[in-house]
């Protein structure tokens, strides 16, 4: 950790009661109008949560993997759709400046992204290349002092209300796989962008997904993030953290689901006995809370090895794949604990049940994970 102990307990501490006493309340309005009230939008700028990873030195906080997680379980126990703005910014959204971005990007970028004044989004997925990401068809061509990108990204959070668009994009179209990718800095105003209708999804009604679609789109050759050929080098670092994340925020749901769901058993009766004492409600309560301990304590194992500097694309694809698919696991058991009620939307179960399906998707399918854990296994004995 980069703070002490008790500044770090306050910030949780802060968040957590942001959490409880603002956003928790407002989850069915997120719902039923999926999006962000401009209140708590303001407020989350105010608390600085737009910056919670980007350096002091940009604005932000400056956040440690290790603190990351422990703020991320903290916003977990509300609806995904509120820290989905601004976990994207953290994160995919920003962190490739952080990462391989010139001096004068970080300078231009990374302040206004801290303060919230700008959002950002990542583009990598298109219609045809999702799991594989390096098969990508978008292209940028160079022509003098600019870029021309064309081609079509899909399912884009934050494309919306983004004010820049990390894109990757092919620039030598001689090389099929990943090396003949680069990753842009493109912002709103370029003309050739055009945005798709929002995404009806099945769950996390508020954060907001469309296509993004650039046409002979001019990026100024100086907005390009490393070197070209290193784009998808510098996303795949991007994701690794992206995956510790999502990984974190799973339990911080988790959590939400076990509370919710032993609350209910507590308070609802049936054989003449509260819910809580029948012994298969118990052992669905104890397997949930099993999990979640045991997925809690491999993510925060494989922050602090990041924090020190060790190679955890294992390990985090490792959190991402126990993480996900425990949530979902503690999710179908919080609605068969509630019975009937937990198929209806009044309880925040349901919605949950739904969000949380998601997360076994993005940063990469269970599948993926799976895939990318067995590579390197067998990598580490060649």
């Amino acid at each position: 950790m980069i703070r002490d102990p008790e500044t770090l307990k306050q910030l949780v501490d802060l968040i957590e009661r942001f959490v409880s006493e603002r956003l928790i309340p407002a989850e069915n309005q997120l719902a039923e109008e999926a999006k962000m009230p401009a209140g708590l939008l303001q407020e989350m700028k105010d608390l600085g949560l737009f910056g919670l990873t980007i350096p002091e030195e940009y604005g932000g906080l400056g956040l440690t993997m290790e603190e990351e997680i422990l703020v991320t379980i903290a916003l977990g126990h509300t609806s995904p759709a509120f820290r989905s703005i601004i976990g994207t910014n953290n994160g995919i959204g920003s962190a490739a400046i952080v990462f391989a971005g010139t001096e004068e990007q970080k300078q231009k970028y990374l302040p206004k992204y801290a303060s919230g004044e700008w959002v950002s989004c990542f583009c990598l997925t298109e219609p045809e290349s999702g799991s594989d990401a390096a098969s990508l068809r978008t292209t940028a061509r160079r022509e003098g002092d600019h870029y021309v990108l064309n081609g079509t990204k899909r399912y884009i959070t934050n494309a919306a209300v983004a004010d820049t668009f990390n894109v990757m994009a092919r620039t030598n179209p001689d090389i099929k796989g990943a090396r003949g990718i680069s990753s842009f800095i493109v912002e709103k105003d370029s003309p050739g962008i055009t945005l798709g209708p929002i995404d009806k999804k099945m769950g996390q009604s508020g954060s907001m997904t469309s296509d993004v679609i650039f046409e002979d789109c001019q990026v100024p050759a100086e907005n390009i993030i490393g070197e070209e050929g290193t784009g998808f080098i510098t996303a795949m670092k991007v994701l690794d953290r992206g995956r510790l994340h999502i990984s974190g925020l799973s339990v911080g749901v988790a959590k939400r689901l076990i509370k919710d769901a032993l609350d209910y058993a507590m308070q609802r009766k049936q054989f003449g006995v509260p819910l809580s004492d029948q012994q298969l409600i118990q052992a669905m309560l104890a397997d949930s809370q099993t999990e979640t301990y045991a997925a809690e304590c491999m993510v925060m194992e494989t922050a602090r090895k990041r924090d020190n500097g060790e190679g955890v694309s294992t390990e985090s694809s490792a959190c991402k794949l126990f993480a996900t698919e425990m949530v979902g696991r503690v999710a179908d058991r919080a609605v068969q604990i509630h019975g009937g009620a937990g198929y209806m939307s009044e309880y925040a179960v349901e919605r949950f049940y739904r969000d949380v399906r998601l997360f076994r998707l993005y940063e990469g399918t269970s599948q993926i994970q799976q895939i990318i854990i067995a590579r390197n296994m067998i990598r580490d004995v060649q």
